[in-house]
């Protein structure tokens, strides 16, 4: 399949709804890329559904690199988005563009940057102008949790509303190539897809963006934390999980595995067992 570039993802607007999802390591990897997602988003979610964190604001660049780094060398066909994490892109644009390149040099092929406030649209002018593409990332920002007074729906009322509207078309004049709105109204989110020229991929805003994209481990039903009202599960794999583990644990407390038939090896008979044990009494195990 034909590899997933930016300028690809330019074009699908408004012609080809664009598939995106979260992977965290290699084997994960290799299965959304198979199944054939357009974006693979390295989320700094995996604070929570996979280093265990109680949200996004612990995670590293150390952590995000070395994920990165592992989805990357599972990836053949869809483009590669490392989530920048807290304070990586805060302090300075020197230390915002270096830590953008170290994404870059991990194999990703861009970063996403939460924020669109003309501080945060400064940053993001100068990692492109190093050449690094930038994904934007409005509505609830995780990484804001705190100045945000919790996980809570944003752009409700109408200054809201056009302040997001104004950072989308921020985000859009500064270089962005798409902007993921999230837990946004409906019919904010349309109005902001007519109103950019670059796609806009939604999570908890509605069917009418040009994408969407959901935590890899909230789609298979793997993550036991909190579920958004915005996630459908299309498994229950964590169910499956354990009922298989289940299993496996009772057949070795009960002496089912391993199966000496199929599951085991043997030497070549008792002439073999006699040459390593010498006239020891032997016995070829076969049942």
């Amino acid at each position: 399949m034909k590899k997933v570039t930016v300028p690809a993802i330019r074009s699908m607007k408004s012609s080809v709804r664009i598939g995106m999802l979260t992977a965290y390591d290699y084997p994960s990897a290799k299965v959304v890329d198979a199944a054939g997602a357009d974006i693979i988003l390295v989320g700094d979610s995996l604070g929570m559904v996979v280093l265990g964190y109680p949200d996004t604001l612990s995670v590293t660049v150390a952590d995000m690199l070395h994920h990165t780094r592992a989805v990357v060398r599972g990836t053949q066909r869809a483009l590669v988005v490392g989530d920048m994490p807290y304070l990586s892109y805060h302090v300075s644009l020197e230390e915002s563009v270096r830590n953008a390149g170290e994404f870059i040099r991990a194999g990703a092929h861009a970063v996403k940057v939460e924020g669109g406030k003309p501080s945060r649209i400064t940053t993001i002018a100068a990692i492109l102008d190093a050449e690094i593409p930038v994904m934007g990332h409005i509505g609830l920002t995780p990484q804001s949790v705190n100045a945000l007074g919790g996980f809570r729906m944003q752009g409700k009322g109408a200054d809201e509303a056009r302040r997001l509207v104004d950072e989308a078309v921020a985000l859009e004049e500064v270089g962005c190539f798409s902007i993921v709105l999230e837990c946004v109204p409906a019919e904010l989110a349309a109005f902001i897809t007519e109103r950019v020229s670059i796609p806009t991929i939604g999570i908890g805003a509605g069917p009418a963006c040009d994408g969407q994209v959901l935590v890899l481990h909230d789609l298979l039903g793997i993550y036991d934390g909190h579920t958004p009202k915005f996630v459908r599960k299309y498994a229950h794999l964590a169910d499956d999980m354990r009922v298989a583990i289940e299993a496996y644990l009772l057949d070795v407390r009960e002496g089912r595995f391993p199966d000496v038939a199929t599951e085991s090896f043997h030497v070549g008979g008792e002439e073999e067992l006699k040459r390593l044990y010498g006239a020891q009494q032997v016995k070829v195990v076969t049942s």
